[in-house]
């Protein structure tokens, strides 16, 4: 759209509908990264807990900060 030289606004609007989709797909991912991962990580204990809850900590304050 940038190459086509197309009105601004356009771009931009197509911009956030990209975002928007990108912040479903990562919502969908952390929820199972969640409901799998780190729950199966607790169960077992130890550092592997503590690795993929940081992980996840990590992955969600990349998203907020973005």
């Amino acid at each position: 759209m940038v190459e086509s030289d197309d009105y601004c606004i356009d771009i931009l609007t197509q911009i956030a509908a990209a975002t928007k989709a990108l912040q479903a797909v990562f919502a969908g991912l952390i929820e199972q990264h969640l409901g799998h991962c780190v729950s199966e990580a607790i169960t077992e204990g130890g550092e592997i807990a503590e690795t993929r809850l940081r992980e996840a900590n990590e992955a969600i304050a990349r998203l907020v900060r973005s």
